[in-house]
């Protein structure tokens, strides 16, 4: 690329310059990072080995488990590193390969987000058909539209902001941001600039729609239904999706769609933390205690794997035993 006669390197924005607060920062970040980490490959595992979970809602899961972990990996590790040794440089590569998983990772969380809320409507509004349209072969080709596109997207995002020429190496972000990136820029950005809008309307927005166009028609289901308990099975299954978009939506727009007169460092740093951080670490945690398949699965996988009911019985003994141990002692 051209400008790498011009700049070869960027300088990412730390969180603190004391030393003390890096630290702090560092061992945040890290609990933060591994406990999206386990929860979500607990999540795939769970999925991978209990067969009541082979299913198109738990395979779409599985994907957005897998987003989530590209998502958190791509910057907090590097966040780590900056606190760690107190260097904020990272070489052009590296910001080139930050863009591309960045837009990469949001651009599937978006399109699985929308095939989950469509499984939900075909599952709740088209119950006979369900089987016949959602099966493994539309699943896989889904999916696999979902990646292809989500990777299209990264590498048009990722070749229009790096072929520009860039007046200084300072990022006031703590990753490589295409915005920022576009406020450090020589050349004209409104390509890229309509570029984002002409994606933004056409596929962000029919995501959007799509997505609330299903909750509407299944929320008039739900009404439909006599029974509460019926009603009651339908909204537990479509909380955790719908709490997981609220969550994505709700950081990304305050993100890049907040007012102006509200930017400012530490805002956009709190700003891209959110939006960064939040889903991937709390997607498992939702899905987790609000689906009861998950939750079952999972304990019995960590019953199987890690013997949690052999550690239990020997350290929690059943009355009977305690009763007989006391009676012997007894005598």
């Amino acid at each position: 690329m051209e400008n790498q006669s011009t700049v070869n390197e960027f300088i990412l924005l730390g969180f603190a310059d004391i030393r003390k607060l890096q630290i702090l920062h560092f061992v945040v970040f890290l609990s933060i990072y591994l406990a999206a980490l386990m929860g979500n490959v607990l999540i795939i595992l769970t999925i991978a080995y209990d067969h009541n979970l082979q299913s198109p809602m738990y395979f779409f899961l599985a994907n957005l488990s897998l987003v989530d972990l590209c998502f958190i990996s791509t910057t907090v590790p590097k966040s780590m590193c900056i606190s760690l040794s107190n260097n904020r440089r990272i070489s052009f590569s590296g910001c080139v390969s930050q863009v591309f998983l960045f837009v990469t990772s949001a651009s599937a969380e978006l399109s699985f987000l929308t095939i989950m809320a469509y499984d939900r409507y075909m599952a709740i509004c088209l119950p006979l058909q369900y089987m016949r349209i959602m099966n493994l072969n539309s699943c896989l080709q889904m999916a696999a539209a979902s990646w292809i596109t989500a990777l299209v997207h990264a590498i048009v995002q990722t070749i229009s902001t790096f072929r520009l020429h860039f007046c200084t190496s300072n990022i006031k972000q703590f990753f490589c941001d295409m915005s920022q990136l576009w406020r450090i820029s020589c050349t004209d950005t409104k390509l890229n600039e309509w570029l984002t809008f002409a994606i933004a309307v056409t596929v962000d927005s029919f995501c959007f729609f799509l997505i609330l166009i299903s909750y509407g028609f299944i929320f008039s289901a739900v009404f439909k239904i006599q029974s509460s308990q019926g009603r009651h099975k339908v909204f537990s299954t479509c909380t955790p999706h719908l709490t997981v978009f609220s969550l994505f939506l709700s950081t990304a727009v305050f993100s890049y769609f907040r007012p102006q007169a509200l930017s400012s460092i530490p805002v956009d740093l709190l700003a891209a933390f959110l939006y960064v951080v939040l889903p991937p670490v709390m997607n498992p945690i939702i899905y987790g205690l609000r689906n009861k398949d998950i939750h079952r699965a999972t304990w019995k996988m960590s019953n199987k794997w890690f013997h949690f009911h052999w550690v239990i019985s020997n350290t929690f003994p059943p009355k009977s035993q305690v009763f007989s141990i006391k009676k012997k002692t007894t005598a």
